[in-house]
């Protein structure tokens, strides 16, 4: 395990705003509390209400400015878990396609409903964003012309009550995770948060075994 930069969580959450928005799709589906699909949506996010894009950008933004290194921690993907067939390859695969299949995505809600065991019904809900990164100049002050663009997923798992009505995130993730300004595809974030009965390391566990 090695440690966050808090810094570069705070720059990528400062996409997270309706005005700033990074994020262009939005999908997810609702479980039952034995794992099984009770309904799924994909949208492009700008198609969403002024009201639903904010509840939403306050869902994914709680990932990644959790508490650094204690709520949200890197974690290595070992090789032998980035072979062919594997999640890993799943989620590089829904990244580059930017959410836009719902195949892969029922693929993973599949795999994961068979892993986790939640307390009750609960909604995964993945955003893809993209981010131009700036350049720095030599006195930390940003350039305008971009680095790289990041591009990359955030996972929320989220207990639902009432009808489907999602609440804080209890677990979820960054990947590719973004380390040093860039997106680093052997390794995730994983956000553990107070409501989750799980570890941090349960979690890589869940997604990486």
């Amino acid at each position: 395990m090695n440690k966050i930069n808090r810094e570069d969580m705070l720059e990528l959450t400062r996409r997270m705003t309706l005005k700033r928005n990074c994020f262009d799709r939005i999908a997810g589906a609702y479980l039952d509390e034995e794992g099984y699909v009770d309904g799924t949506f994909n949208r492009h996010f700008q198609k969403l209400t002024a009201a639903q894009q904010q509840a939403n950008l306050n869902m994914a933004k709680a990932i990644p400015f959790s508490d650094t290194n204690v709520q949200l921690r890197e974690y290595l993907i070992p090789e032998a878990d980035r072979k062919q067939g594997s999640l890993w390859q799943l989620l590089m695969a829904l990244n580059e396609c930017e959410l836009k299949n719902d195949a892969m995505l029922d693929v993973f809600y599949e795999e994961f409903a068979g892993r986790y065991q939640a307390g009750g019904s609960y909604a995964v809900t993945f955003f893809h964003g993209s981010y131009d990164v700036p350049l720095k100049a030599s006195d930390r002050e940003s350039l305008w012309d971009s680095e790289e663009v990041y591009r990359f997923l955030i996972c929320a798992f989220c207990p639902v009550s009432g009808d489907y009505e999602p609440g804080k995130p209890d677990c979820g993730f960054l990947f590719p995770a973004f380390k040093d300004r860039s997106g680093d595809i052997h390794r995730i974030d994983i956000f553990r948060g107070d409501g989750c009965f799980t570890s941090g390391e349960n979690w890589e566990r869940i997604l990486f075994h």
